[in-house]
């Protein structure tokens, strides 16, 4: 599935069992915590801190899923072309950085 097909799902979903978007400051608020989310899982099962058994069985991947469904309900709600936009970025990302991590001394 692409970007764009991503960002339509969601709409589709928001209209069909959401009612509608929550505004912009809650779905930051939200970003922010499944973000956080995250964090805890990578700093508990990848860093150094000790994973409590209550979140041993914590789903990285659905964690993940619930930034990027929030992303794209922000995208959808201000009008972002994820996808062009994402596009757009690599494509500067692989002009700047062609050679850059290449001859990055720390990366070999």
């Amino acid at each position: 599935m692409d970007i764009k097909n991503a960002q339509l799902e969601v709409d589709n979903w928001i209209k069909e069992h959401g009612v509608r978007y929550f505004n912009e400051l809650t779905n930051m608020a939200q970003l922010t915590e499944e973000v956080g989310e995250v964090a805890r899982i990578i700093a508990r099962r990848y860093g150094e801190q000790s994973e409590k058994e209550s979140d041993k069985n914590k789903d990285l991947g659905e964690e993940l899923a619930d930034v990027l469904f929030v992303t794209l309900c922000l995208a959808n709600q201000t009008g972002v072309d994820l996808q062009a936009a994402f596009d757009k970025r690599m494509y500067k990302k692989g002009k700047r950085d062609h050679d850059r991590h290449h001859n990055n001394e720390k990366l070999k």
